[in-house]
């Protein structure tokens, strides 16, 4: 090689190397942004399918970003996780967990608002979702959570059991003394193990949450900073439950909530209360004629919501938490909302998933799909508390022990108080 070659071989290498490096900043700008989502199952069905299957949408139709969906267990597994994972330095970005968890995960500042996160961008539509949802996502004139798969509880029935008992398949109970009666008949002469099971053991406290608020009594107050467990209100919902059992219209003691959607789709039970994020679970297995219906009246009609919200993890990375909050964005708009409580059950978040094509055939197809949306005309807010997790595991035992036998039902909630009093006494100055 001549002496004026290697000079341009050598004035040319700049160049060369400016050029691999904009290449190389060209390839890492198009490497996606990478998401972790962190996402419970408290019901059955194949939800990881599902969650899987939007995921993937997702970065197929936005591929600058990328969705790592991670099964984390329950609802409480997936908060034990999401703090370890906080606490290390490593928070997901986006997590789906209880409702009531709110005032929790602002406590610990763990989360950041969705107008914060999105700043500089239209977030009018945080105004599209239910009212009745919102009141366990907003605080201080923010949102900090997006309804996704919320829920009330409904009344379960068989129809079969029903007409074999000599009930009208067509009237469900709607009072506390009518679910009592037609839960002893059905025990005697509908074939059924037991007339109706209201699960105990998990979730315990939202289904007793619901007979409060049907005695008219709202368990906590809206600043999560008060519970009222003893009231006299609640102590005769928990007599009521009591007296169930010891009449035979429900199973004494404790009652799974794993297991109480099998017992009622094996024909073991006649009628159960549970989430309305079971119904499409019991609408492909059951092999019987059933009905879904609000849950009875005492002094009033209603259910407590619950089910969970969208939050966007503080991560210190406001790209990435831009990222994460678009992603809940897409996920709560009405085409996935839709989508959502078509493959579960769950309520769709807002009227405009209940106008898409979608889901107005499938009411049309399936009516008993809008009971549980319905039933937010009398709803009460979800069981939210500061210091939450302590409070309402000590309400919990309370439950367990009336239910059990082991102690009265005063005596049990007056001991649930005196905690509750203790965990939220620094949130009340």
């Amino acid at each position: 090689m001549s002496i004026a070659s290697r000079h341009r071989l050598r004035a040319l290498a700049p160049l060369a190397f400016a050029a691999l490096a904009a290449l190389s900043t060209l390839a890492r700008a198009a490497d996606p942004v990478e998401l972790q989502l962190l996402f419970p199952i408290a019901v059955g069905g194949p939800l990881t399918q599902i969650m899987d299957k939007l995921t993937a949408r997702y970065h197929a139709t936005h591929p600058g970003v990328e969705v790592k969906a991670i099964y984390s267990g329950t609802y409480d597994e997936t908060m034990t996780k999401a703090r370890a994972q906080f606490k290390a330095g490593q928070p997901p970005d986006v997590l789906i967990a209880s409702a009531v968890e709110l005032f929790n995960l602002r406590d610990l500042d763990m989360i950041v608002a969705y107008e914060d996160a999105l700043k500089g961008s239209d977030t009018s539509w945080t105004k599209r979702f239910y009212e009745a949802f919102m009141v366990n996502s907003t605080q201080d004139g923010k949102t900090w959570g997006l309804p996704f798969q919320r829920s009330t509880i409904i009344q379960y029935y068989n129809k079969d059991a029903f007409r074999k008992a000599g009930l009208d398949p067509d009237h469900p109970p709607a009072t506390w003394e009518e679910l009592r009666d037609m839960a002893l008949k059905l025990r005697d002469a509908g074939g059924v193990k037991f007339g109706l099971q209201i699960p105990s053991d998990n979730f315990g406290d939202w289904l007793f949450s619901a007979l409060a608020w049907q005695n008219g009594l709202a368990l906590v107050s809206p600043d999560g900073k008060h519970a009222y467990f003893n009231d006299p209100r609640a102590v005769e919902a928990l007599q009521y439950w009591v007296d169930l059992g010891k009449a035979g219209a429900v199973p004494k003691g404790s009652v799974s909530w794993a297991t109480t959607p099998k017992d009622f789709i094996e024909g073991k039970v006649a009628m159960m209360w549970t989430t309305t994020g079971n119904l499409t679970n019991v609408r492909k297995q059951a092999k019987f004629d059933f009905g879904v219906s609000p849950l009875p009246a005492h002094r009033q009609p209603g259910s407590p919501t619950g089910g969970a919200n969208l939050y966007v993890f503080k991560t210190g990375d406001t790209a990435k938490e831009r990222a994460a909050a678009e992603f809940a964005k897409w996920m709560s708009d009405p085409e996935q909302a839709a989508e959502w409580s078509i493959a579960t059950g769950y309520v769709g978040s807002s009227q405009a998933a209940y106008d898409t094509p979608a889901m107005k055939a499938y009411v049309a197809s399936f009516p008993a799909a809008v009971v549980a949306r319905d039933q937010l005309a009398h709803y009460t807010r979800s069981l939210g508390l500061h210091g939450n997790g302590r409070a309402t595991a000590a309400l919990s035992d309370a439950i367990q022990a009336a239910l059990t036998g082991t102690k009265t039902p005063k005596e049990a909630l007056d001991g649930a108080q005196k905690t509750a009093d203790g965990v939220l006494a620094r949130f009340q100055k």
